[in-house]
């Protein structure tokens, strides 16, 4: 059985005149335990509307939605928010790091909402990353490249098996993409996490073996813009 199943999935929105603008409609996509995928798509595309719903984020108004061995819309909302914080990791393009907390604090606020906050394991993660010194500085205090490393550790603090990565590079000075991305990637192996990445950029996806084309497999009309 593959680790994300997805089948007829839809999404709409209301648009600002009253109308339903489908933006999710994929009849198929499945992806293996451990294997790393890249979506090839344009801003507004839909990407990021499936990534939320795959990750329990949005509800989505039909299809099935399975991840290890779950079906996501038979789940009420308190249990889906239960199996993202145990199965999915989700790095966002903009971090989403809590500004009045420092590295260490925002990895293990991540790691209270699953298993509970090892101490221990959140400093040896951000330590993985290259941030043995940066474990007490707020998100402020931090680059970009940083703050990303944070994320990518709070992301992977309670050994999901699959990881959402939204665009993880899009913020970050392009001499620095291949290295951060490699660094995202081999953590995800060394946990034995899939992840599935979305973006637009060719250098990013230079890197990925596998690639699948968002607007191949989205039948859905692309919106002027995706909603958050």
């Amino acid at each position: 059985m593959p680790l994300l199943e997805v089948q007829s999935l839809k999404k709409s929105f209301l648009g600002p005149d009253g109308s339903r603008h489908t933006v999710v409609d994929v009849p198929e996509f499945t992806l293996d335990d451990r294997a790393q995928v890249a979506l090839r798509g344009e801003s507004g595309c839909g990407k990021t509307t499936f990534l939320h719903l795959v990750a329990g984020i949005l509800k989505p108004d039909s299809g099935s939605l399975r991840v290890a061995g779950h079906e996501l819309t038979a789940l009420s909302e308190s249990q889906r928010d239960r199996l993202r914080a145990t199965t999915l990791g989700y790095v966002f393009q903009t971090f989403n790091l809590l500004p009045g907390y420092t590295c260490l604090e925002n990895v293990l606020l991540g790691m209270a909402f699953g298993p509970g906050a090892d101490r221990a394991q959140a400093r040896a993660l951000l330590e993985r990353m290259g941030l043995a010194d940066r474990l007490h500085h707020y998100p402020r205090q931090l680059s970009s490249g940083q703050q990303q490393r944070v994320a990518v550790a709070r992301a992977l603090a309670n050994r999901p098996r699959l990881v959402l990565a939204d665009e993880p590079t899009g913020n970050l000075d392009h001499r620095n993409v291949g290295a951060a991305l490699a660094l995202i990637r081999e953590v995800c192996r060394e946990h034995g996490a899939a992840l599935l990445l979305v973006s637009h950029d060719s250098d990013v996806l230079a890197l990925f073996e596998t690639v699948r084309d968002f607007h191949t497999m989205n039948r859905g009309p692309m919106p002027a813009q995706e909603p958050a």
